[in-house]
């Protein structure tokens, strides 16, 4: 068996390695140290999250760094606050006896004036986030024109979150003869570009196959409608009485709305998302650590930078728009050799996806059946029984009271006693599903769309309507009575990755209010049309208008009823908001 003494390591590094308990290197660090340790060449590394990454390229940017020179000689570009906090916390573990290594760490939503009194004080590595170090090199309190190595960690998320830009601007500020050392779980066509962009001739490392999962995690899911998404997960979280899992949303809406629901039912949860300051956030996370949390529901990239170990189960309450993010959530569970489980609650309209992820896998993503009241209740008792038997008896605590419980009890039989027992914690499970209807059953339901509307119709598409409420206009396009809408040019299309879904994602993230209605969307090639609401157009105009997305500026127009391309020369609706 390999040892970190065998990749050239030096005795401080190891010392350091060794007070953390780690033994034996992971294969990407075993394939990656040594190639960083012993060439100059730019590296790509592939691996699964939770795999040791961090590790992989901390350790030889550590041991490459020279104490005794006060400047900057390393960069460390990480996509969210949490990773970048979590990697600067790796990289301090792991120089412990090197104490002359100064680490500064520097992220947005933290005092920018404190970070520029770290770097005042000195640092040989600053790990960052884009946007805050950009903003540090503009007030020139930040200086990286003598860095010999960069690292670009978690590089499709830097891309996805827009963040293009800001690298463009950081790596044209470093000397051009530097390392650059890229990390991802995934190699989607965004990193190929930033690699091919950013990297000289790199060597290409991959544990594992590229964007597969790991082999110990069983990959599950339900085939549900998309009004009985909620009741699906609680009886996942039901049949899995001790459940340690991270639930995935799209939006953070939708997060802070799931686990304000899971709350009121009486589950152990709590969100993590954009909104949350840095202590809320803190406070959350340490909950979870401690257990007191046994569900967190979170936006994928809230998600960055949590490094829990221990998870059983990562549950997709959407499917993520990039299939390639299915890697990153499910890696949260199945690490250090045990096993997790990665359910999936489908509807109907996204079942088509399957396939794609098991491409992507390669590997069998398994549809069970959703569990039923029977197999819960079954599930809970038995678990409630384990408890009991496995329960720590104090015996010199509980013999003061044991006359007077046995007085109290002395009417009952032994078969009571246990009868009563389990009554006590059961009857609850017994009576929710008493007549809890069957989820898999789709006889009395729609095709795949919510109707929300008691006493609907089957219309047009599967979807449930109210005959009076609907029509077509005179361009075959299905309306509402009494509501009228507005036009919008996008410049984004299909070649950009955008789809319905996300515009429908980044009109209510962004305008940030459900109620908005939204109408007929065409997708081309290079922009895209879409409808909302008249009176709320006036509000998306504002909100919408030059959000990043993919590394491109969002761009929104009113557009004229006359077809697509031409803009409107009307006046902008006045806000009704």
């Amino acid at each position: 068996m390999i040892t970190f003494s065998d990749l050239g390591l030096s005795p401080d590094v190891l010392k350091g390695i060794e007070a953390l308990g780690f033994a034996s290197p992971t294969p990407i660090q075993e394939k990656v140290i040594p190639v960083v340790l012993g060439s100059d060449r730019d590296v790509i590394g592939l691996a699964q999250t939770g795999t040791g990454k961090t590790a992989a390229f901390g350790l030889p940017v550590i041991e490459r760094c020279d104490p005794s020179k006060k400047f900057v000689q390393a960069v460390v570009l990480s996509p969210t606050r949490e990773l970048c906090i979590q990697i600067a916390g790796d990289l301090r573990n792991f120089s412990k006896f090197i104490p002359s290594l100064k680490i500064a760490t520097v992220y947005g939503g933290a005092s920018i004036l404190v970070q520029i009194n770290e770097l005042k004080q000195g640092a040989h590595i600053i790990v960052a986030t884009p946007g805050r170090l950009l903003d540090l090199l503009k007030r020139k309190a930040a200086h990286i024109d003598a860095v010999s190595t960069v690292i670009l960690d978690e590089a499709d998320e830097m891309l996805n979150m827009g963040f293009k830009d800001d690298l463009d601007s950081i790596l044209s500020r470093v000397p051009v003869e530097r390392r650059t050392l890229l990390f991802s779980a995934t190699m989607s066509e965004e990193v190929r570009r930033i690699s091919r962009e950013y990297l000289t001739n790199p060597q290409e490392v991959t544990v594992g196959h590229q964007n597969a999962g790991a082999e110990n995690i069983r990959h599950l899911y339900y085939l549900v409608h998309a009004k009985d998404r909620y009741a699906a997960l609680k009886r996942v979280a039901d049949v899995n009485p001790d459940i340690y899992g991270m639930v995935f949303c799209r939006t953070r809406m939708e997060t802070k709305e799931i686990a304000d629901k899971l709350i009121k039912d009486g589950y152990n949860a709590d969100a993590i998302h954009g909104d949350l300051s840095q202590a809320q956030r803190e406070f959350v996370m340490k909950r979870f650590r401690e257990r007191n949390i046994q569900m967190l529901v979170a936006t994928d990239v809230a998600a960055r930078g949590i490094d829990v170990n221990d998870i059983t189960h990562v549950i997709n309450y959407n499917l993520p728009e990039e299939i390639e993010v299915y890697t990153h959530r499910s890696g949260r569970t199945g690490r250090a050799g045990k096993t997790g489980v990665a359910i999936s609650l489908v509807n109907y309209r996204e079942k088509n996806r399957i396939p794609e992820i098991e491409r992507m896998l390669r590997r069998k993503v398994e549809r069970v059946s959703v569990p039923g009241g029977e197999e819960i209740c079954r599930k809970q008792l038995f678990h409630l029984i384990d408890k009991m038997e496995n329960v720590a008896l104090d015996e010199e605590q509980i013999a003061p009271f044991m006359d007077s419980v046995n007085k109290k009890l002395e009417w009952l039989s032994k078969e009571e006693v246990i009868k009563r027992f389990v009554s006590l914690e059961f009857n609850r499970f017994l009576q929710y599903y008493k007549d809890a209807p069957d989820l898999n059953d789709i006889s009395h339901r729609d095709a795949g769309f919510s109707s929300g509307e008691p006493g609907g119709r089957r219309g047009k598409k599967g979807r449930s309507e109210r005959p009076s409420d609907r029509f077509e206009d005179n361009r075959g396009r299905s309306r509402t009575k009494d509501i009228k809408y507005q036009r919008f040019f996008m410049n984004l299309g299909r070649k950009d990755g955008i789809n319905p879904s996300n515009i429908i994602g980044i009109i209510n993230d962004n305008a940030k209010d459900r109620d908005i209605r939204i109408g007929a969307i065409e997708v081309k090639d290079s922009f895209s049309f879409f409808e909302v609401e008249d009176r709320f157009a006036g509000k998306v105009m504002d909100s919408v208008n030059d959000i990043p997305y993919r590394g491109r500026l969002v761009q929104i127009d009113y557009a004229s009823d006359q077809g697509p391309g031409a803009a409107a020369k009307k006046k902008k609706p006045k806000k009704k908001y």
